[in-house]
């Protein structure tokens, strides 16, 4: 007998999504752009790792679209990256599920990278040209954002049974 998850349940996605796109374009001091980290990159590698059979490709591109919506870059871009991050994860989420923190942690170091490297790659294509730390950073504060976001949507998978 197949049971059904509430309705609620799947909203606890849609709004992880929603609250990472928000930080995302959150306006913030031009000093502490370079640190602004991949919120929506975040958001996927955890739901990709914790719910394969409900957010993956799919999804990953959607939301990347909506990135590259909100933050005017190129149609395509962040979807692209995002697609390539959430197919790794996908790949490994059963062995990845099994990592301590740590070990996770180092994985989304470089799920961070290839993250940053498509969207540098796209940008060098076009002709954009930026300074190595608004490239960089971001994977710095991205991985130090992990465990606690890891944390906090952890919690709130578990708080409303979502599976």
């Amino acid at each position: 007998m197949r049971t059904t998850q509430p309705l609620h349940a799947y909203w606890v996605v849609v709004v992880s999504y929603l609250i990472a796109l928000l930080l995302t374009i959150w306006p913030v001091p031009d000093w502490a752009e370079p640190f602004r980290p991949a919120w929506v990159m975040l958001t996927t590698v955890y739901w990709s790792l914790y719910m394969p059979h409900r957010v993956g490709v799919v999804s990953a591109f959607i939301v990347g679209l909506l990135t590259d919506t909100l933050t005017g870059t190129l149609l395509g871009e962040h979807a692209l990256a995002l697609i390539l991050v959430a197919w790794v994860v996908l790949r490994m989420h059963l062995q990845l599920r099994v990592y301590p923190w740590w070990q996770q942690t180092l994985t989304v170091v470089v799920l961070a990278v290839l993250y940053t490297l498509i969207l540098f790659w796209v940008d060098g294509a076009l002709g954009y040209t930026g300074s190595v730390a608004t490239r960089w950073l971001p994977v710095l504060t991205t991985t130090l954002l992990w465990p606690w976001v890891m944390q906090v949507l952890g919690r709130l998978q578990q708080r409303y049974r979502v599976s």
